[in-house]
């Protein structure tokens, strides 16, 4: 069977042409559907040349026969002008909820687990965008998905999106009606298998305890003299109702950042440098350490090392969210410019698609929930940070929003510099795959803790 979503003339024995739209809709799926007449469905998900290894297909179909899975993909090689590379794809687990989690450009659905899956749960829905991620979802309920770490095609790249197009993409307005289908069709599966929390929130509990300061600017950094300077400058330079600090934490920096911040600390007596006696400590744990710091405000709101605040209301801004209502988190939004501080594209990412009804409950699907993130200093001091340098601050953002409101500002309040010295700045497809299978873990133990709480709630 070959889809077109052009008219496409030819003869070719054995062949069934469809004149399809885009493979995802609920039309194209459908009509496959409707149509097929074999044990099992071979999607080609990418558009690009695809050529098959020797003996490829009935090592798939061996393989899915033998595991019994409802989908089955497999590892694959790049093929550019440089050479042919292996490209290693991460194993499914519960969290890979994801809807661009990459299968690469090729999978299987034995036809026997999508009819059966369909019948028990429903079928596609009329979707645009999501008809695939809503068959794959549902097939994964009751079927495992299965990984072959054996490159069985060659995919041959002519092109690729930029690295700011395709990390931001989910957020991008443009695409705005694609991810509310998505998020429908998440919401869905977060009820079939138990994990969904209704929006009843929690407010974060008054408290009398008393704090040295209102907040406190929480910069962790190693190896940042480029930056840290101007990212110091820009959080003292906050104006405020309330007495505020900037508490460094220096993770044994080698490069002069430390004696750049021991002069600016000598200036500023707001400023707290930190020099932990630990040398194991990620991201996260520094956070810890300036948590637990004794000079650590109300609120704990946060700066990289390598960014800086859009102007001088921005601290004031996000703790009057904070007065707002008692939430365990405040969220901001933030401008993409490059080393310069010139905008660059997407520009402003403002994470519309939270809303106070589904925003916790859609926080699993997507990879991010956006920056400036600010904390209630004695909820965070409960929950804490994983010692960790990539994911640190999603993790603590689904565990509150598991139990307690986020408030959010859509105002551009922070520059998020794009540049070479980015922790997330050209990785290999390797980093790439442990990036995100950690947030695939993260989803994965906070699906786990949302089941129990929601079945706890059901036999209540």
């Amino acid at each position: 069977m070959i889809l077109s979503q052009e008219p496409v003339h030819f003869k070719m024995d054995k062949c069934h042409l469809l004149v399809t739209g885009p493979l995802p809709s609920y039309e194209t799926l459908s009509l496959i559907l409707a149509e097929i007449r074999t044990k099992y469905l071979l999607l080609l998900l990418e558009t690009q040349q695809i050529s098959f290894e020797p003996k490829a297909l009935e090592r798939i179909l061996e393989m899915a026969e033998s595991t019994k899975a409802g989908l089955v993909y497999s590892d694959f090689y790049d093929q550019r002008e440089q050479g042919k590379t292996i490209h290693p794809l991460n194993d499914y687990q519960l969290g890979s909820v994801r809807d661009d989690f990459d299968f690469g450009a090729m999978i299987l659905f034995p036809v026997h687990a999508v009819r059966k899956t369909l019948k028990k749960y429903g079928p596609i829905p009329e979707v645009k965008f999501a008809g695939l991620y809503d068959l794959r979802l549902k097939v994964s309920i009751d079927h495992s998905v299965y990984h072959l770490q054996e490159p069985l095609y060659t995919v041959i790249k002519t092109d690729e999106p930029s690295g700011n197009e395709n990390l931001f993409s989910y957020v991008d307005p443009r695409n705005r009606a694609v991810q509310k289908e998505m998020e429908t069709i998440f919401t869905d599966y977060l009820k079939r298998i138990g994990a969904y929390l209704p929006p009843s929130l929690k407010e974060v509990e008054q408290t009398t305890e008393s704090f040295p300061v209102g907040a406190s600017v929480i910069i962790p950094v190693r190896n940042r003299k480029e930056t840290i300077g101007e990212a110091v400058k820009s959080a003292l330079s906050q104006e405020t109702d309330f007495p505020f600090n900037v508490i460094i934490v220096d993770n044994h920096s080698t490069d002069g950042t430390t004696a750049i911040l021991s002069e600016l600390a000598r200036q500023a007596p707001r400023l707290k440098h930190m020099i932990p006696e630990r040398t194991d400590l990620g991201i996260g744990g520094c956070w810890n350490e300036a948590l637990h710091y004794e000079d650590c405000g109300r609120y704990a709101v946060q700066l990289d090392s390598d960014d800086l605040y859009r102007d001088n209301q921005t601290l004031q801004k996000m703790v009057n969210v904070f007065r707002q209502g008692n939430f365990g988190m405040v969220i901001g939004s933030y401008t993409l410019v490059d080393s310069g501080l010139r905008e660059i594209p997407p520009g402003l990412i403002d994470h519309r698609e939270w809303t106070d009804e589904n925003g916790h409950n859609n926080a699993l699907r997507i990879n991010g929930l956006g920056a400036p993130r600010a904390f209630d200093t004695r909820l965070m001091r409960k929950i804490g940070f994983l010692n960790v340098s990539y994911g640190e601050d999603y993790a603590a953002a689904l565990r509150i929003c598991r139990e307690c409101r986020i408030g959010r500002t859509y105002e551009s309040l922070y520059l998020c510099r794009r540049w070479s010295g980015n922790t997330d700045a050209a990785l290999s497809v390797k980093e790439v795959n442990r990036n995100d299978a950690f947030k695939d873990k993260i989803r994965t133990e906070e699906i786990l803790a949302r089941q129990k709480i929601a079945k706890e709630r059901k036999s209540e």
